[in-house]
């Protein structure tokens, strides 16, 4: 594969054309993990008309463009200062936030994750286009108001930190301003799979166990703090991203109901649907590279203890009536899959 294959990049000339074309998706957060598995997928559709929206930092996380195809990039800072010129937009893909979950700065928060998103919902539906955004299952909290997507029990939510708070604020936004008539909110759980590798300490526990296990020949994984869950056995909807990309691009289109009417918004989660543990998913990490269980349990950390979930499953109920009928991939498929086709060759998606 050539560079050209990989990448149009357009001299100055044509970026003003390229930007009155119409039929265009963009993709902010397009370099990252979640938003570069998108345009993957885009591109095996066959749309490369995409523009992609992004901050590219001291991370590899450009590395996950190089296979991929699309017409332009542009700093997401300029983007939501030049808006303006994208009005003949078909389709937004919202993508782009900072996802660390143990974020301290607020008011950084609520800036790029709450005022941007904001500003680009309102631009989307002053324009009539699609526009479909990440929220997160960490507005669930610790879950003891339950994991049911929709707006009918947001307000009872109680996030254990400031991402997830940020996230729970725009999805109450649109919900007190009826803009779930129109946009689709997705509440991410615990996604897992290839361009995951510029997150760091944020990227899931099957690429940090590779290293791991790959430098040791253990796993280290976290002691309960709870006493109602044993060591290991407590755990998470981890779900695959080739699946939560797939349920992204769902909603792409409007989606036409029984009634002839067009259901075109709502707020859904995007997860497998069942509650791995870690014992399992170490479980499955370590037939993945065919080798035995090795696991050490150490503390958990004290800042973690009281913002801690030990439990979350995705109830695919509103999913499913919205007519997303594929099965998610069982976690053993799905890490042998990473492990073997991307970690250990050392590749993208799209390579």
């Amino acid at each position: 594969m050539t560079a050209s294959d990989r990448m149009y990049q357009p001299c100055g000339c044509c970026i003003i054309n390229l930007m009155a074309t119409s039929e265009k998706i963009i993709v902010t957060g397009g370099a990252g993990f979640i938003g570069s598995a998108v345009v993957w997928r885009l591109n095996e559709m066959g749309r490369d008309d995409i523009l992609i929206v992004d901050r590219m930092d001291e991370t590899d996380k450009w590395k996950n463009l190089a296979p991929l195809k699309f017409a332009d990039y542009i700093d997401a800072d300029d983007f939501i200062d030049d808006i303006g010129d994208f009005k003949d937009t078909e389709a937004i893909f919202h993508l782009g936030a900072c996802s660390s979950t143990t974020e301290r700065d607020a008011d950084y928060m609520l800036r790029n994750n709450f005022q941007y998103t904001k500003d680009l919902a309102d631009f989307a539906l002053s324009n009539d286009i699609r526009f479909i955004y990440a929220s997160s299952a960490a507005t669930y909290g610790d879950g003891s108001n339950g994991m049911a997507d929709g707006t009918e029990t947001l307000d009872a939510l109680r996030p254990l930190n400031v991402y997830g708070y940020s996230k729970q604020l725009f999805d109450q936004y649109a919900a007190r301003n009826g803009m779930f008539d129109h946009i689709v909110g997705l509440k991410y759980f615990n996604v897992f799979g290839p361009n995951e590798n510029h997150k760091g300490d944020m990227r899931s526990l099957v690429n940090k166990a590779f290293d791991q296990i790959s430098e040791t020949g253990k796993l280290q994984l976290f002691k309960s703090a709870d006493p109602a869950y044993a060591d290991g056995e407590f755990g998470r909807d981890f779900v695959y991203v080739k699946d939560a990309v797939d349920m992204t691009l769902h909603f792409m289109e409007p989606l036409a109901t029984a009634s002839g009417s067009d259901n075109t918004g709502g707020l859904f989660n995007v997860g497998s649907g069942r509650m791995n543990t870690w014992n399992s998913l170490a479980d499955a990490i370590f037939k993945a590279l065919g080798r035995p269980r090795n696991v050490e349990f150490i503390d958990m950390p004290e800042h973690l203890r009281d913002r801690y979930q030990y439990h979350t499953q995705a109830d695919l109920t509103r999913l499913r009536t919205a007519g997303y009928t594929a099965e998610t991939t069982p976690l053993d498929t799905a890490v042998a899959d990473y492990v073997q086709n991307y970690l250990v060759p050392d590749k993208h998606l799209g390579d």
